[in-house]
């Protein structure tokens, strides 16, 4: 039981102060529209304030309390989900934690005050599109996301492979599965 409370209690708390340290530093160095050039140019340090969903989406003036209960709303079921995880399923552990390490970072911006999430990477010039301006806690939810994904897909792949182990390839006529 330590070993699965190692995940939340480690990353959790790491990931929250960098986010809230570096969103203090945006807030006073990148004050009145001052941008820094970093790694070349390639990544602008921009401060910006997100009212709205992932990528700027807007979806009102005030969207902030639509995203609050939202956020709660996902943090019960990341608890849902992490209580179901195996101990030794760490890579969905770390997901989970990162998600929510992540989730709860932007909502402390939501709910401190109406300017929005404080984001300042970006935006990144991809040639055919400028990625959004981001912040750390969105790096978190997006690299968790990734990992989770990344975990359904393993824990899918382990269950075909025990089912065909089993002698339950899931074929109708007991022929073997051609795409392995």
């Amino acid at each position: 039981m330590i070993r699965k409370l190692l995940f939340p209690l480690v990353i959790l708390p790491v990931v929250l102060v960098i986010d809230f340290v570096s969103k203090r530093w945006a807030l006073e160095a990148l004050a009145d529209g001052r941008t820094l050039e970093t790694l070349g140019g390639l990544m602008p340090l921009t401060l910006a304030f997100n009212k709205g969903a992932a990528f700027g989406l807007s979806v009102g003036d005030d969207s902030r309390w639509l995203f609050v209960p939202i956020t709660f709303v996902a943090l019960g079921l990341l608890i849902v989900l992490y209580r179901q995880t195996e101990v030794k399923d760490t890579l969905r552990l770390a997901a989970i934690s990162l998600v929510a390490a992540g989730a709860l970072g932007n909502l402390y911006d939501r709910v401190r005050w109406s300017r929005g999430v404080v984001d300042f990477f970006g935006p990144v010039d991809l040639g055919f599109w400028d990625f959004p301006i981001f912040n750390v806690a969105d790096i978190s939810i997006s690299c968790g996301a990734i990992l989770l994904a990344m975990s359904f897909w393993a824990e899918e792949r382990r269950e075909r492979e025990a089912a065909r182990t089993a002698g339950g390839d899931g074929s109708s006529d007991g022929a073997p599965d051609p795409v392995s």
